[in-house]
């Protein structure tokens, strides 16, 4: 390889190092021109201070020498006018009636300069302020002061001041999508090993079953094994719908409920702790229409989660599905023991879990589920007396 190619790894080093050490020269950078900024304003406020002085003083001098009666004390006063303005650098030149130049000052050329030259300045003059017409005179033309200069310097500063920290904030925002995206990645194979863990872990104990029981007829196992198989092909499907557009087919609400309760009940503890799962549904309706892979992914969230808050404690989850009101819904109950009353109003939100480990995707991806692609809702509240928890999933009615 020659010595001027990079390999991948010492490129990508460098383009790490580059975003690491690019927020602190930006910081650096802001930090120095503001205080540039400041000093220069201080300097600018400084200078107008002072200015503001002398004329005062200049105004005194003025209207002292017009009020007084000596002898060329008026000419005095006005000939200190005229070199106040030439301190304070005011560009400034004067034309009598007949448009010829009569007087300049504080311009940017010799007294030699050409007549060309002199009304092209003269021009731009005018482009900063109107001329003044003084009668008897002819017009005076003026520019700005050297203070005003000042300050286009300070905004320049500033501006690049504000450019430094909108580049901050733009850096700061893509690392925070960046660490968003980052995150739910993970949360994804997180969620995906939780979707797949519940059938490979019956399969596992359908196994070892086998192996303890080895004369068992196999068509006790069957139908089991085939629920299990299904599961596994029905979350691979789930993923597969996910950036995809939902279906939109008539869904029986009961139907998808019986299906999640009947594939739970069979694996839920029966003995220390047992787990008791009941639904209450009037048939296969009420229809709506969706995508019944992932509605019966929303509500097998909802139920795996009830299930989740009676580990290790036993009790009691209801399911019911209803029609009421133009929508079908559907609500489980559980006995459990809640929800934090700090985490309510933000359960559905990405990377929010009350369960230890949770990386809080369960019930973000039921509200993306039932909300946005299916024009649902759904809801938590308390149980009664504050025990417990009732999440409800409500889908607007099938027209047909």
């Amino acid at each position: 390889m020659s010595a001027l190619t990079a390999s991948p790894k010492s490129a990508a080093g460098g383009s790490s190092a580059l975003r690491r050490a690019g927020p602190t020269a930006l910081v650096a950078t802001a930090l120095v021109f503001g205080v540039l900024s400041v000093g220069y304003a201080w300097v600018v406020s400084r200078h107008l201070r002072n200015d503001a002085r002398e004329t005062s003083r200049l105004l005194g001098h003025v209207f002292a020498g017009l009020n007084d009666p000596r002898e060329g004390a008026t000419a005095d006063a006005l000939l200190a006018l005229a070199a106040e303005v030439r301190r304070l650098g005011i560009p400034i030149a004067v034309t009598d009636t007949s448009g010829r130049i009569t007087a300049l000052d504080n311009a940017p050329f010799g007294p030699h300069a050409s007549d060309a030259e002199q009304r092209r300045w003269i021009a731009g003059l005018d482009r900063i302020h109107d001329p003044l017409i003084q009668p008897g005179v002819g017009m005076i033309h003026y520019g700005a002061l050297p203070a005003a200069r000042a300050f286009t310097g300070l905004a320049a500063l500033q501006a690049v001041m504000f450019i430094c920290l909108v580049l901050l904030a733009v850096w700061a925002l893509r690392e925070r999508v960046s660490a968003a995206r980052d995150r739910l990645w993970v949360a994804m194979a997180r969620e995906s090993a939780h979707q797949l863990g519940t059938p490979l872990m019956s399969l596992t104990g359908w196994i070892d079953y086998l192996r303890e029981n080895p004369d068992t007829p196999g068509g006790e196992l069957v139908t089991h094994l085939e629920a299990d198989a299904e599961r596994l092909e029905r979350v691979a499907k789930r993923f597969e719908r996910i950036g995809r557009p939902a279906r939109s087919e008539p869904v029986g609400l009961g139907t998808a409920a019986e299906r999640i309760v009947a594939y739970f009940r069979p694996r839920l503890p029966t003995l220390a702790n047992s787990v008791i799962l009941t639904l209450a549904s009037s048939g296969a309706g009420p229809v709506v229409r969706g995508d019944p892979v992932l509605i019966e992914w929303a509500l097998e969230v909802i139920v795996k989660n009830a299930v989740d808050a009676l580990s290790g404690r036993g009790g009691r989850i209801e399911v019911e599905v209803e029609a009421t009101s133009g929508v079908g819904r559907i609500s489980v109950r559980d006995d459990g023991p809640g929800v934090a009353m700090h985490l309510q109003g933000q359960l559905f939100e990405p990377g929010v879990s009350s369960k230890t480990g949770g990386w809080g995707i369960g019930l973000a991806l039921a509200r993306r589920i039932v909300e946005q692609q299916h024009d649902g809702r759904i809801s938590f509240h308390s149980g009664e007396q504050g025990k417990g928890s009732v999440f409800v999933l409500e889908f607007p009615l099938s027209a047909s």
